[in-house]
């Protein structure tokens, strides 16, 4: 584990993997549950004072969109709590390694080169995942 949860952060964390990324298969979910473990242990930029799953997830400003998903709501399945146990143990996937952001460029369109003013890790079918710049964010490098 490295970071702690409870049972209902477990269920928030594969909620959101769902609400954030169905369309994009397990890896896909796996990724998005990277960038919110990222955020949790990063203590850098606008993340300074996220330290739990829950206030990752609900942060404002700068949390997700996938909380106004009605596929974020209703109870999460076996599978999809076991993959968020999977990233809250440790697992990555490149490339969000180190990543903190991700978005959904419109359909047929590339990955800007920055986002929030950082350099892009790389793409994961229809998301694109930003990492902070080499420094800035200690715990993530």
């Amino acid at each position: 584990m490295i970071v702690k949860y409870t049972d209902k952060e477990l269920e928030l964390l594969a909620r959101l993997m769902r609400a954030e990324a169905v369309g994009e298969g397990n890896l896909g979910m796996l990724m998005v549950g990277n960038v919110g473990v990222n955020r949790v242990l990063a203590d850098c930029l606008t993340f300074k004072d996220i330290r739990s799953i829950s206030e990752m997830i609900y942060q404002n400003p700068g949390g997700f969109s996938g909380t106004k998903s009605s596929l974020f709501y209703g109870n999460p399945t076996t599978l999809e709590k076991s993959l968020a146990e999977r990233v809250l143990r440790g697992e990555y996937y490149h490339p969000a390694t180190n990543a903190l952001w991700f978005y959904a460029p419109p359909t047929g369109t590339d990955c800007s080169k920055t986002w929030w003013d950082q350099p892009s890790a790389g793409r994961y079918k229809n998301h694109c995942f930003y990492e902070p710049k080499a420094g800035v964010c200690k715990e993530l490098h």
